[in-house]
């Protein structure tokens, strides 16, 4: 085990690429288009009555100024098997939802077809927190895809979960 303290921004990125974490997309239609912004900060449970998830957001994020006018967010956990779509809907270039299927709530809530987890959300508050934003979102709707199992971020990584032996 290495233990050293914190000495900039390129060793707590590492440190906390030890913790392993599903990714999340979220989008909206803003207008006549969808946006989207990937996360791997994604919570669930916050609270059960109401049901609220929460996620943090880079301040710098040219998206979620967009996304925060949207009456309802669809949030998408990817399933093992989207690599290439998350890595799609990140970019910074091109036509991120090209060839990606979709789908889009009356709301105006956007998920992504195939991932294990898919939620129409309302923003219910949003928080500063250093570098980025912690915000609250209240579910008003679930899918769940029981037969995909979750995409997984760790080490900088897209892993899978095994079976247990």
């Amino acid at each position: 085990m290495t233990q050293a303290t914190v000495d900039g921004t390129a060793s707590i990125k590492q440190a906390f690429a030890q913790f392993p974490s599903g990714v999340a997309a979220f989008s909206a239609m803003v207008g006549f288009a969808p946006e989207v912004l990937v996360a791997s900060s994604f919570t669930v449970g916050v609270s059960l009555e109401p049901p609220l998830v929460m996620f943090a957001v880079q301040n710098s994020s040219t998206t979620w100024p967009k996304l925060r006018r949207a009456p309802r967010l669809g949030v998408s956990v990817l399933a093992e098997g989207q690599e290439a779509v998350c890595l799609q809907l990140s970019s910074r270039k091109g036509e991120r939802f090209a060839g990606v299927a979709t789908s889009t709530s009356d709301g105006g809530a956007v998920t992504i077809d195939g991932a294990v987890l898919s939620l129409e959300c309302e923003i219910v508050s949003e928080t500063p927190a250093g570098d980025h934003a912690i915000v609250v979102l209240e579910v008003k709707s679930t899918e769940i895809n029981h037969d995909a199992r979750p995409l997984i971020y760790h080490g900088a990584s897209f892993r899978r979960l095994t079976e247990a032996a």
